[in-house]
């Protein structure tokens, strides 16, 4: 790709040879210096050759379509110079600078009507929409049999080309894509920008050579000592200038600012994010932008494009930014919880990647380069693969372990495949602990391990359990970024978003140092300590469901994606404060039962700490608690079983007499009323208990 676009290009013919000269006009130097600096588009010049030539198949018409920057303009420039070097008579149509109307693009087009051999370059094809059916009915046909012609736009070309039987077999729409990998790292090295030293900057303009000529000019002249390379506001704005330009109203400004922030849009994600707007229209504006694609699951723009546009947007507005994101989220939060599980898991990577679109993050994602992967459930002929990549990666005691997990929960296990082949690339598991039993302590240190260091702080109650990700085995990346390890962290917070009493969640992963940036901004800390005691070098990242729940847990993320990298977590973890041990619960409820009609006494109730009264933090907690209490006794009253015991609580827990006194005057013998408070008293605990355990309270 040539390391600059033209700005504006001649028209009428040109005769210029393009082959480099000592001396003569400047125009010679220039075409030379194109020649010399132009990187990738192999199979498109090939293609021009093969017209030049008048190969059998090949087109009479080319056209070449792809959103701006992409390098229309530098391919049409080379197609010029391939041209005279064939000996063939080149005219050049610059639409940005003809007037869309018949007259002015034949006189602009003039000299093509003068030789039986000419090749048409039309630049900007797009403005010319109003006059397209003009030039494929009217101009066209009238040129010599012997013109080569090439269109280059933003857009596709009208579906009526196709339709057309005749021009169906003349023409060829070439889709321009962005360069690949090693083209990029050699037009960067031909700007004077070191690929090596600039990772992020690949990551951030991917192949698209405009981004890559304003970025590498930027990074050329910055110190490589910063931590992350970031795109200048100059760039950022120069290439929204360039690709996306002026925008019809404030409301395609939000929804293009939604297309750029979530991994796939579609009418319901702008629906629920906007929810003022039309949908509708704004979803059939985007689909046909030429840097917007349509894929299975929305639409969404080039990655470059995408990018810029978020970027610019978290810095012009942070607050807006924030709750567009919010927005995104909870959409995708709903969609998590409650779709069928293939749709969840994919609206669970939408998730992944709105929360990493802070730079900083873009070290700990896979590549665009790899090849694309998807997650597998196990298959019976994949269970000796399993150990065996495990005992060429970790050794023979993984190898045991991942043997006695696959007999013991082989549900917990996912694969990842190539897509192109189906080779299998790795695995992970997301173990689920309720009790460790003497087995699993021997089989498996290291989920022995995280057993005990939760349970130290605040052991998982009855109903509950611990979430460990464990293994993450891929040889080809070995718990490093990579695609399939994309898929390990969707599938980390699918189980985290989708399960029921998780108390804690483990995960368990080499390289913690690397790692850990990214999980204290994800919430998790490193067990205190324990970097002195391990010796096998893998971490373990700890959180606590029940002190920092899912919404709290989500809302902290969307403060931390304008922050920057997180610094070094403290030593110590937060205090599980809310989470009341069985013992605990049973005196905290009879203190509540005593203190029922006194707010005082209740505001002072370690209940209020629990998750079923946090759940419900618009509410005065002690007003919570009350209902609580109040939802209780009544199922006293509603169960048959228990109907007898009603009267007793409440006439000793809502009245000043003495207990005798209440016994009396519900005509009970002492012995049985104390006999029959107890059994109401434990009734009440327990169901406290299942409330709280199941995490919420039925109507």
């Amino acid at each position: 790709m040539a390391t600059r676009d033209s700005a504006s290009r001649s028209t009428g013919e040109e005769n210029q040879a393009g082959t480099p000269v000592q001396g003569g006009r400047f125009a010679d130097k220039l075409a030379s210096a194109r020649m010399q600096n132009f990187v990738g588009r192999q199979e498109e010049i090939l293609l021009l050759r093969r017209a030049l030539d008048g190969d059998s198949g090949a087109p009479m018409v080319l056209v070449i379509h792809g959103p701006g920057g992409i390098g229309k303009s530098a391919l049409l420039q080379r197609y010029a110079a391939e041209a005279r070097a064939a000996g063939r008579p080149v005219v050049a149509v610059d639409a940005r600078t003809t007037y869309p109307s018949p007259s002015a693009f034949e006189e602009a087009a003039a000299g093509v009507l003068l030789h039986d051999n000419a090749v048409l370059l039309v630049d900007s094809f797009e403005r010319c929409r109003d006059i397209e059916e003009w030039v494929r009915n009217r101009f066209l046909p009238r040129l010599p049999a012997g013109v080569l012609v090439v269109l280059a736009g933003r857009l596709a070309p009208d579906p009526l080309w196709r339709a057309d039987l005749g021009w169906s077999d003349l023409m060829q729409v070439v889709d321009l894509k962005e360069l690949g990998s090693d083209e990029a790292a050699a037009l960067l090295a031909a700007q004077g920008a070191d690929p090596g030293a600039h990772p992020e900057l690949l990551s951030f303009a991917g192949g698209n050579p405009l981004a890559l000529r304003l970025a590498a000019e930027v990074a050329h002249h910055d110190s490589t000592d910063s931590v992350v390379w970031a795109p200048s506001r100059a760039v950022i704005e120069q290439l929204l200038s360039h690709l996306v330009g002026e925008l019809p109203s404030p409301a395609h400004r939000r929804a293009l600012e939604v297309c750029g922030h979530a991994l796939d849009t579609t009418e319901d994600l702008l629906r629920a994010v906007l929810p003022d707007e039309n949908a509708t229209a704004l979803f059939a504006w985007l689909r046909q932008l030429p840097f917007v694609r349509s894929g299975r699951f929305g639409v969404y723009p080039h990655d470059v494009i995408r990018d810029s546009l978020d970027s610019d947007f978290r810095w012009r507005d942070p607050e807006q930014y924030k709750a567009m994101h919010r927005a995104v989220r909870r959409h995708l939060v709903e969609r998590i919880r409650n779709a069928p599980d293939d749709e969840a898991l994919r609206a669970t990577g939408a998730y992944n990647f709105i929360v990493s679109r802070a730079p900083w993050t873009w070290k700990y994602r896979g590549s665009r380069d790899e090849g694309g992967v998807y997650e597998d459930s196990v298959r019976p002929d994949d269970l000796a693969a399993l150990v065996e990549m495990t005992r060429a990666t970790e050794g023979e005691q993984s190898a045991r372990i991942v043997e006695f997990w696959l007999q013991r929960q082989p549900e917990a296990f996912r694969v990842h495949r190539r897509f192109s082949t189906g080779e299998l690339l790795g695995f992970m598991a997301w173990l689920r602990v309720d009790e460790l039993d003497p087995v699993m302590r021997q089989a498996d240190p290291v989920v022995a391990e995280a057993w005990d260091a939760v349970c130290a702080m605040a052991p998982p109650r009855h109903g509950e359990h611990l979430g460990v990700a464990r293994f993450m085995i891929h040889p080809g990346s070995y718990h490093h970024p990579s695609r399939a390890w994309d898929l390990v962290h969707m599938r980390i917070i699918f189980e985290l978003l989708r399960a029921k009493h998780c108390a804690w969640s483990c995960v368990v992963i080499a390289e913690p140092g690397f790692w850990e940036p990214l999980m204290t901004y994800m919430d998790m800390f490193q067990l205190s300590g324990r970097e002195e005691r391990a010796t096998s070098g893998y971490g373990l990242f700890c959180h606590d469901w029940r002190t920092v729940r899912v919404d709290e847990w989500a809302d902290g993320i969307d403060t931390r994606l304008l922050s920057g990298p997180p610094g070094k977590p403290a030593d110590e973890p937060r205090p599980a404060g809310s989470a009341l041990t069985r013992e605990e619960s049973d005196a905290a409820v009879r203190d509540a039962l005593r203190n029922w009609l006194d707010p005082d006494g209740l505001a002072v109730n370690p209940l209020l700490r629990c998750r079923l009264i946090e759940e419900h933090r618009s509410q005065d907690p002690v007003a919570a608690l009350q209902e609580l209490l109040n939802k209780a006794v009544q199922r006293l009253e509603t169960n048959p079983r228990t109907r007898h015991l009603h009267p007793v609580l409440i006439m000793t827990y809502q009245s000043s007499f003495t207990q005798e006194t209440v016994a009396r005057r519900l005509n009970m013998a002492f012995s049985t009323y104390r006999r029959y408070l107890a059994r109401a008293v434990d009734e009440i605990r327990d169901r406290v208990w299942l409330w709280e355990t199941q995490g919420y309270v039925p109507d």
